[in-house]
């Protein structure tokens, strides 16, 4: 019944209808590899050729012309207009060969990356026309102009789809404001919210959208402009709004205001609260050592039975560690059933900071054997705790900082970046820049490199550096190649940076 009753939905709207029944008219079919690559060969080598030569060309090598191959023949060319466009003109002169949304948004958007606007607002033009037009065809259009910083015919796009049967509607402009800003074209978005108010009027959505493009910008004062405005305008402030505005105040150091503002929150709008707000507040009280007031807003998370996550979890452990109460951080860790890669980094993260190294490597051990991949941000941080953040000499006079980690950008052709290390083995008073691990292990990230620390942890054992042994040639086994990494069981994200 209720398959029938979605079908009956569907072909009410005549639009809907005819666009589905042309979808059945070409189905996807497995496209021949080998007439691919005859066919994007003589668009690239033809691509400048008169038309009747390309035609000619094209009509001589035999392929089976479907809606799939025009799709494959796209992606060949992700970012050159004139093959595809030219397979285009070709299709045209196919009446059998019928063009779909799917094809003309394909098209339009590799016209788009190309930057060539004038065809690109051609082809709009002929969408509307055609009326293929969809809300994938508004977002790559905006995001293709607005990023051209063609404003006025970002504006425009809604005044010829509306020409052309297309209603000016606000679930449509919320899609393409929420992808600008994702793009980080929020100031186009706001020019084209601005300018629309007349046709379509923006809502809490609108505003949203907004004000996390601007966080994502960090221009606080005009989140904070647009903020007044939607307040102004009636309309109250989405969780995710208040929450990307929290994140950004507590990033920019205004603890105060950020605080504020959860307060406000927890008086008018108490069921609002959720999980991510709450895990927000106590992860930067924990950061800023505040560990009574972390408590108490856990306290209050239990008391409303929202369920504790091991992002928060994670977040206590450092907190705790920061403040040296080790104890109470092992057993909030004891007490997790299935800690995770947060709860296993916010412990490394706490001891290193405590200047415990080894105990930290002793946790990276434990959290393997549990069956929790490390991450590069793991072996990030314990070459950090072993090493320091611009690396220590060591005891050894030939297995040490200088011969593995500079010696080894050096091997690589990173002499440039080395010498100020090199420098500093002859002026130990020399002042260095932060040492970049992560580059350092990006370099030596494939088969060779996992050689390198094979060897290099043999030799660190020989020295008594077992820690730092079991580190890189754990790397070296799981994260040095790619086939190595996929081979890794997927993981919980960790935000606890």
């Amino acid at each position: 019944m209720l398959l029938r009753r979605t079908t009956t939905l569907l072909f009410s709207n005549g639009l809907a209808g005819q666009q589905f029944r042309r979808h059945l008219t070409n189905p996807i079919s497995p496209v021949n590899p080998n007439e691919l690559i005859r066919v994007c060969t003589i668009l690239y080598q033809q691509q400048n050729s008169p038309e009747s030569r390309l035609h000619s060309k094209l009509a001589s090598c035999e392929f089976q012309f479907t809606h799939e191959f025009f799709l494959q023949v796209c992606n060949n060319f992700p970012y050159s207009w004139r093959p595809v466009y030219r397979f285009f003109l070709y299709t045209q002169a196919h009446p059998s060969f019928t063009h779909t949304p799917v094809s003309f948004n394909k098209m339009l958007d590799i016209v788009g990356k190309s930057r060539n606007i004038d065809l690109f607002w051609k082809l709009l033009e002929e969408i509307a026309r055609r009326r293929f037009a969809n809300d994938k065809t508004f977002v790559i259009a905006l995001r293709t102009l607005g990023g051209a910083r063609e404003l006025k015919k970002c504006v425009e796009v809604f005044h010829l789809m509306n020409s052309n049967g297309y209603e000016y509607n606000l679930g449509t402009l919320n899609k393409v404001v929420e992808a600008m800003c994702g793009c980080k074209l929020v100031e186009e978005a706001k020019f084209v919210v601005f300018k629309l108010k007349e046709w379509i009027r923006p809502d809490g959505v609108s505003y949203k959208h907004l004000i996390r493009g601007y966080c994502d910008k960090g221009d606080l004062i005009e989140a904070s402009k647009i903020w007044n405005l939607m307040a102004d305008e009636g309309f109250e402030p989405d969780v995710d709004a208040v929450e990307k505005m929290m994140e950004t105040l507590f990033k920019v150091n205004q603890y105060g205001e950020a605080m504020n503002l959860f307060q406000t929150m927890r008086f008018k709008r108490m069921d609002d609260l959720g999980l991510s707000i709450y895990r927000l507040v106590i992860k930067w009280m924990c950061k800023k050592g505040m560990m009574s007031q972390a408590h108490e807003v856990f306290e209050e998370m239990l008391e409303r039975g929202i369920q504790i996550d091991n992002l928060t979890l994670g977040s206590v452990v450092y907190g705790l560690l920061a403040k040296r109460r080790v104890r109470e951080a092992y057993q909030i860790v004891d007490r997790i059933d299935v800690p995770d890669i947060s709860v296993y980094h916010g412990l490394i993260k706490g001891l290193i900071r405590l200047r415990r190294a080894s105990e930290a490597t002793q946790v990276f051990r434990e959290m393997i054997r549990r069956g929790c991949e490390p991450t590069m941000h793991t072996y990030i941080m314990l070459l950090q705790g072993h090493l320091g953040r611009r690396g220590r000499k060591g005891s050894d006079p030939l297995i040490n900082f200088d011969t593995i980690f500079v010696g080894g950008m050096v091997k690589v052709g990173k002499s440039r970046e080395a010498i100020k290390y090199v420098e500093r083995v002859m002026n130990r008073g020399l002042e260095v820049p932060r040492f970049d691990y992560n580059k350092f292990l990006h370099y030596f990230s494939n088969e060779e490199g996992a050689l390198m620390f094979e060897e290099v942890g043999k030799k660190l054992r020989e020295v008594g550096l077992v820690d730092l042994a079991d580190i890189l040639e754990r790397y070296g086994q799981k994260m040095a190649t790619r086939d190595r990494r996929r081979n890794i069981c997927p993981i919980t994200e960790d935000t606890n940076d």
